[in-house]
This record gives C-alpha cells, structure tokens and sequence, in this order.
C-alpha cells in the first residue's frame, strides 16, 4: 500500500493523536535531523536570518519536512558551500496518521467490509501547524541573503498550502535586535552561548560575571 498524497492528511481535523503505549506500532519519522549545515558556528558569525512561516492551520507529514530540507540543504551547499549557513527544522512532527487500507485487488468488493471497523492503523507521523508558525529558520551571513531566500523558496515547493519566506530584524538565532544585539555585545551585557546567547541582568547577586555597564 502506497503513500496518500497530502490532500488526504493535511487539515487538523481531530485531537493530537500521538505516540504512547496504547498506541503502538507507529514507524520513525522520515525526517530524523533538525539542524543541518554549520550548526556549532557561534553567533557572531552569521547574523542574517529569515523564517519560512506558515499561512495555514494545517498538518505537515514528516515526508514533506524531510524533502524540504533536503532541497533547502543542497541549494545552500552548492551556492554557499558546506560552512556558509545554518538550517534549523522547527516543526516537530509528533501527530500519528493512521490509515484504514482497502484492498484494492480483483474482487476486492467481497472481500472487504467497507467503513465497517473503519479505525485505521498508524502508517505515517505529522506536525500539526498553526497560522503564522515559523517551520525552518536559516541563518548565513549577510553576503548570502539571497542564496538563503531563494532555499527558502525552493523548500516552499514540498509543502501544500500557503507559506511565507520573511526576513527577520534579529540577529541570527537570539531575540535580540540587531542594533541591540551590537550595543549588548559592546557593553557586555549580552554574552555568546554557542549558537544563543545569554542575557546578564541588572539585578541579582554582585558577581564577577554578572558584572556588566548597562547603558541607558
């Protein structure tokens, strides 16, 4: 029995129906690898960074995720190189899809009982979207904006429904602005986590490390 197309799968229609220990027998996900690319890069390094959003209540099957990310990954590769960017999957697909196959040979009509215990059998996972949800972020340095746009635009190709290509005023991956991230960095007040970073607040405990001139 082959793969439905999304048409079949794609709108929330039901609860969250998720993997547990009633329900069992559910196969891996196709997608297996969230962060691709230059994924230890420290913030500094690549400041730009636009999300692909969504523009529909809809479910995205993990197939969908994997094949976007695929194609997102080898444009970026080939126009960026393997160091030149960071492709991060933010849709997590933990909803169960289950499907009530049907014969579908020579005298499958006296064979099968129709809709009579119709409750199917887990066949594939799915990530349940909301209207303006971000489903992958990637961030590159500044010179590459475009080449991350048009991965951007490619990955679109794999999903159905609307979705949005948005270029974000942050920097990179932290909830800072750009103007802010620079004058946190300068002063010190803003400190790099890895691909994060970390915010030293005014108040609390005098220690060497939390001790940083915070400009009005």
């Amino acid at each position: 029995m082959g793969r439905r197309p999304a048409r079949c799968v794609r709108f929330q229609k039901n609860k969250p129906y998720i993997k547990s220990r009633y329900c069992r027998g559910v196969p891996d996900p196709k997608i297996r690898i969230y962060d691709c690319g230059a994924k230890k890069v420290v913030v500094d390094a690549f400041p730009f960074v636009a999300h692909l959003v969504s523009d529909e209540k809809e479910q995205l099957t993990a197939c969908a995720l994997e094949a976007a990310r695929v194609a997102c990954n080898k444009y970026l590769t080939k126009s960026t190189g393997k160091e030149g960017y960071h492709i991060r999957c933010r849709a997590h697909p933990f909803h169960v899809i289950r499907q009530n196959k049907m014969l579908s040979c020579a005298g499958a009509d006296r064979l099968s009982s129709g809709m009579r215990g119709s409750y199917g059998k887990p066949s594939e996972m799915a990530a349940r979207i909301a209207i303006g949800q971000v489903i992958f972020s990637v961030r590159a340095k500044d010179s590459n904006a475009h080449h991350v746009l048009e991965a951007l635009r490619r990955a679109k190709f794999k999903f159905p429904g609307r979705q949005k290509i948005m270029k974000s005023n942050k920097w990179g991956f932290t909830k800072f602005d750009r103007e802010v991230y620079a004058r946190g960095r300068k002063e010190g007040w803003i400190v790099p986590d890895g691909v994060h970073v970390k915010y030293i607040p005014q108040h609390g405990l005098l220690t060497t490390k939390n001790c940083a001139k915070h400009s009005e």
